[in-house]
Order: C-alpha cells, then sequence, then structure tokens
C-alpha cells in the first residue's frame, strides 16, 4: 500500500477521534473539545491534500485511491454535519442534500465501474470545491466555537456556510450526472 491510500486509511481512523471530541464538545459545551474537534478535523482536511499532492506528483494514483478517497471524505464531513445538525448549526435540509448527493454519487461510480467499458470515476473539480468548503466550513465552526465560544456570529456564520455547502453539493451532484450519466442510461 502507498503513502497516499496509508493516508486515506489514516484520515478515516480519525473519524472515531473526532466523533469521540464532538460529542464531548455537543454534551459538555466546553471550549476545549470543541477545540480538539477542530484540530482533530483539520488534521484530517489536511490529510486529503496532502495524498492527492503525493499521489499526482509521484505518479502513485490508483483506483483504491480514487475510490477511497471521497468515500473518506463522505464519512468525515459527514460524521461534522451530523454533529453540527445536533448543535443546531447545520439545517436538516442541509444534511439531507449532502447524503442524498453522496448517494447518488457513489451509486453511480458503481454502476460505472460495473459497466462493460466501465471505469472508476474521480472526482471532478466542483466535487472538490464542494470538499474544500465543506471542510472550511466545519473547521470555522469547531475552531470558532473552541476560540470564540462566547462570539455571537459564529454560529449564524457557520449556517450559512452550511448552505453553501448545500448549493456547491448540488452543483457537483448534477455535474457528476451530466459527465457520466451515460453509464446509467445504458443500463438494462
Amino acid at each position: 500500500m502507498n503513502l497516499p491510500n496509508k493516508l486515506t486509511l489514516a484520515r478515516i481512523g480519525l473519524v472515531p477521534v473526532f466523533v469521540v471530541f464532538a460529542s464531548l464538545a455537543l454534551h459538555k459545551g466546553s471550549a476545549v473539545f470543541y477545540l480538539l474537534s477542530g484540530v482533530v478535523f483539520a488534521l484530517a482536511s489536511i490529510t486529503d491534500t496532502l495524498d492527492g499532492y503525493i499521489a499526482r506528483s509521484r505518479g502513485l494514483v490508483t483506483d483504491f485511491g480514487k475510490f477511497a478517497d471521497p468515500l473518506a471524505d463522505k464519512i468525515l464531513t459527514t460524521a461534522a454535519f451530523i454533529y453540527m445538525l445536533l448543535e443546531g448549526v447545520c439545517h436538516p435540509v442541509v444534511l439531507v442534500l449532502v447524503l442524498a448527493r453522496e448517494f447518488a454519487v457513489s451509486g453511480l461510480r458503481m454502476v460505472a465501474s460495473g459497466a462493460r467499458d466501465g471505469r472508476v470515476i474521480a472526482a471532478n473539480i466542483w466535487g472538490k470545491v464542494k470538499t474544500v468548503v465543506q471542510m472550511v466550513s466545519i473547521v470555522f465552526f469547531y475552531f470558532g466555537c473552541g476560540l470564540w465560544p462566547e462570539a455571537a456570529a459564529v454560529r449564524p456564520v457557520s449556517s450559512a456556510l452550511c448552505w453553501l455547502c448545500a448549493a456547491l453539493t448540488v452543483i457537483s451532484g448534477v455535474k457528476y450526472f451530466a459527465d457520466n450519466g451515460h453509464f446509467v442510461a445504458r443500463m438494462k
């Protein structure tokens, strides 16, 4: 297993650590736990940038990486959005749009990989932008609550960022289907 794939697996491994701190932040309301949640999430997010850079720059792109990297992102960001929903920051509609897009694109990827001329569908630019904005929004919320627990603007700004994430999620999902829908159209 190459280094980029190990970084992807490390990102997945950081999800339970994030969940523990996010749960403690939610139930204890402690700025320390918000900050720890933000640090773990940011560290996991950095592995996303590193694994892609290393894979492309060293010619280590693999089908496993094309599959596992977006999956790791989905697991990490979905866990965070669920906790932000529980915090009252992420509207349920945002979470439904994020999950619907993720299931639809994952289904499209499965259909494409199983097609006669099948292939692994890598993330497109809209998917990458969506992921970056999601990660920045989540980091903003957790660091904001950790560093400025009394700041009135952190939660409303975080909520607005969640809606921006929802819009980018829909755009990226539509783009995936526009570019790769022929795999679904040929199903019998």
